[in-house]
């Protein structure tokens, strides 16, 4: 099959949205900025949701559902949030359409306008506070620790495929808690389990942080995000968890009886991470052959393709095969077999290639009469013929190896692009010819991050937790320091 692929160097953005469409991941739907994820993209998220989902639930959290539509008055409880959100909100007015008398379509029937206007969910939290009041009466109920697996609608004007769409899918998780130590020690737990996921999992090494005030979270007292590095020099937003003190249950009159008896307000999170993991994954590991995936996430982690000139061949291949795939599927490893004789084994090879199979088999009579079969690796593009008879063991190693090549890759990466700097004409410098994250001491104040922005579109895309204290001057505007923040330019 023809890749048609531009290359990253010439175009990455046009690069990325081609591959998203080749690879058979997604495509733009007839609703602007809505996209439709296809069965081999949606399986991808299936492989996501099943490791968070474990991970959450390991955690002691378990899974709730709760309403798309949210009354308005809901949305405006809490000041900030609402003022976060009033931009992108959808709004339903009516419930019933009508056919207009002279045949000329169907328009909205005026006579059925909703007493109270509804917002499609862009967020939860203020139905879920909303619910929480009912729940919650003493120390006893506490804590709750729920997530849900949904879909939200945020109005985008400049939409991208999973990058940024109208609607996506995505995990919230709610929890309400008895301390504010509680509370804040759920917001880093949930942290430290976005960081293992993206490193152990997606093979995207991320720094961890915590947001600005101008970039925080809305409604919330503190944001903590990890944050990963692409190709093209750009950082993303892979994940966010919110520490929201007492701001819910305030707006929403959600108290609890302690156990002396005194009534408090409850203590709330919240955290995220959505299909945009998909682009992430994409724009951190692919190449101009396709997609490159690792295996943990890997629909199918190895393909076998036969090679062969008529049906007594195949039926050879088949008896030697079926045991060796027996035995891989035993060490949990996803097999598919590409027994189609609509396709010629190069067509298979760009394809497989093209969608970021991991590993890929190739046998043919000559490897029958020696015991052997031909073994290519999508990251490195190499090839080895190894033998049959201990395969199964071979590719088991050779996944996990490939996960931690992978992930190493992305590592040495992001070191190569990461700079600190100490003047504003070496930072803007930087970010003109190679981008990256830039290290550089920020005074700390919104004034100063708004005139970066403006001048360069760079932003604090967080305050390391693990950073150093160090006296310094502001890269901008000289005042005084007292650590290096991370830069960059973001999705």
């Amino acid at each position: 099959m023809s890749k048609g692929l531009p290359k990253r160097a010439d175009d990455y953005s046009a690069w990325y949205n081609e591959l998203v469409k080749k690879a058979d991941l997604a495509e733009n739907s007839a609703v602007r900025g809505c996209m439709v994820i296809k069965p081999y993209g949606y399986s991808i998220w299936e492989k996501m949701q099943a490791a968070l989902d474990k991970m959450f639930k390991d955690t002691g959290h378990s899974n709730a559902y709760f309403p798309l539509f949210i009354p308005k008055s809901y949305m405006s409880r809490e000041a900030d949030h609402v003022d976060g959100f009033a931009k992108e909100c959808a709004v339903v007015t009516h419930y019933r359409l009508k056919n207009n008398a002279d045949g000329s379509g169907i328009e909205v029937d005026p006579a059925a306008k909703l007493e109270e206007e509804l917002i499609v969910r862009p967020t939860s939290e203020t139905v879920i506070w909303n619910t929480y009041k009912n729940w919650i009466q003493s120390y006893r109920d506490l804590p709750i620790l729920v997530n849900q697996w949904a879909n939200v609608v945020r109005w985008e004007m400049r939409t991208r495929l999973f990058l940024r769409t109208a609607e996506f899918l995505w995990q919230e998780g709610h929890t309400a808690h008895a301390t504010k130590e509680e509370a804040v020690e759920e917001t880093l737990k949930i942290l430290r389990i976005y960081a293992t996921f993206a490193e152990q999992f997606m093979g995207v090494p991320v720094l961890r942080g915590v947001k600005t005030e101008s970039e925080r979270f809305a409604g919330a007292v503190d944001t903590y995000c990890i944050e990963a590095l692409m190709q093209d020099g750009k950082a993303l937003q892979a994940g966010t968890s919110h520490f929201l003190g007492q701001n819910f249950a305030k707006a929403f009159d959600v108290k609890f009886a302690d156990k002396e008896g005194k009534l408090d307000l409850v203590w709330g999170t919240s955290w995220g991470v959505s299909t945009r993991l998909l682009g992430g994954l994409i724009m951190a590991h692919s190449d101009d052959n396709g997609l490159v995936l690792p295996p943990k996430l890997a629909p199918i982690q190895v393909v076998i393709v036969p090679i062969v000139k008529d049906k007594s061949q195949y039926e050879m291949i088949d008896e030697k095969l079926d045991p060796i795939i027996g035995k891989m599927k035993s060490r949990g490893i996803s097999v598919h077999y590409d027994k189609r004789d609509t396709h010629k084994p190069g067509w298979k090879f760009a394809e497989y290639e093209l969608k970021g199979v991991p590993i890929r088999l190739a046998i043919g009579p000559r490897d029958l009469e020696n015991n052997t079969v031909e073994v290519a690796r999508r990251d490195t593009l190499e090839k080895e013929t190894i033998g049959i008879d201990t395969i199964d063991q071979v590719v088991e190693e050779m996944l996990e190896e490939i996960q931690h090549s992978i992930f190493d890759k992305a590592l040495k990466f992001r070191e190569r692009n990461t700079t600190e700097v100490d003047s504003y004409d070496d930072f803007k410098q930087i970010l003109e010819e190679k981008g990256g994250f830039i290290k550089a001491h920020w005074d700390g104040t919104p004034e100063t991050e708004d005139l970066i922005k403006n001048e360069t579109k760079a932003t604090v895309r967080c305050i390391l937790l693990d950073e150093k204290e160090e006296d310094g001057k502001c890269v901008y505007s000289g005042r005084p320091s007292r650590k290096k923040v991370v830069f960059a330019k973001a999705y």
